[in-house]
């Protein structure tokens, strides 16, 4: 859904998927991990989809979720204004960077899981998380020091 956007386009990948990865079972010595296996094919086969239809992949998924605290009024409004600005900041990242940040802080994805899926080093994935972070952190501290 964070790629796709609409249900059904994400449901026809994962079902598009899940017949890849029901087939791979028969050979399963080539697959070390069927996890990074199962999420590089959702990735690419969503940016495959996008490219069809001649869209990019802009906006990251509605992960993000405020609990309601009790807070009022005021604090929901300033937290769900945070979080918004934190979203805008992570898609204006570079593609790499960005995907690493979704894969490692909103989905939950080791630093191994992630260098499997988008087929990079280690290292390259420390990297951009790394870059990627710096990054909306400097933004936000921007955004708190001069209200940009």
């Amino acid at each position: 859904m964070s790629f796709l956007k609409m249900q059904a386009d994400a449901e026809d990948v994962v079902q598009e998927v899940m017949i890849k990865c029901w087939e791979s079972i028969k050979e399963p010595s080539k697959i070390e991990n069927m996890e990074a296996f199962s999420m590089t094919l959702v990735r690419n086969k969503s940016l495959d989809k996008l490219k069809k239809k001649g869209r990019r992949y802009e906006e990251i998924s509605e992960t993000f979720s405020l609990s309601s605290s009790g807070a009022n009024p005021y604090e929901e409004t300033a937290e769900k204004d945070t979080v918004g600005s934190i979203k805008r900041m992570i898609n204006e990242l570079p593609e790499k960077q960005r995907t690493v940040i979704i894969l490692r802080d909103v989905e939950g994805f080791s630093y191994d899981e992630i260098a499997k899926i988008l087929d990079m080093s280690l290292s390259l994935v420390k990297v951009n998380l790394h870059r990627g972070r710096k990054q909306v952190r400097t933004q936000m501290m921007e955004l708190e020091n001069h209200g940009i």
